[in-house]
């Protein structure tokens, strides 16, 4: 789920009967199974798509709203990374993340390992959030 990451998948796992746990494990892991390989991939994957229009307009207006982004980066280094990465925002999540290490040039392992933390923290807040909306249902 690239667009709703697991702001989406922890609120439906816990609908369609999860436990907490498993809808916060679940979840977690698969926000965090593709940084990897966007991580490693994404400038070669970037630079075949953006041979197409389309696709290049697109991404140059994802490239533009990250941009915006960078300064929480620029100012608190990888900490930052994990901040971004932890609210759970539109457009503030692992993938988002990815994209900004990537346009930062930043060591792909630490990427990895303060984007991962992000994950784990955003996935705690959307948990706690949809329990308590649940509970009030």
């Amino acid at each position: 789920m690239p667009f709703s990451e697991l702001r989406g998948a922890i609120p439906l796992a816990l609908y369609l009967g999860f436990t907490p746990a498993e809808s916060y494990i679940i979840s977690v892991i698969g926000n965090i199974l593709p940084v990897p390989f966007l991580l490693l991939f994404l400038e070669y994957l970037v630079r075949i798509a953006t041979r197409i229009d389309f696709i290049a307009r697109i991404y140059g207006k994802i490239v533009d709203r990250v941009e915006k982004r960078k300064k929480i980066v620029e100012n608190y280094g990888y900490f930052g990374l994990t901040l971004f990465v932890a609210i759970p925002l539109p457009v503030t999540g692992a993938w988002t993340g990815t994209l900004l290490a990537f346009l930062l040039q930043l060591n792909r392992l630490k990427a990895f390992l303060f984007i991962s933390a992000g994950v784990c923290v955003a996935g705690f807040v959307v948990l706690m959030a949809s329990i308590g909306i649940i509970r009030l249902l």
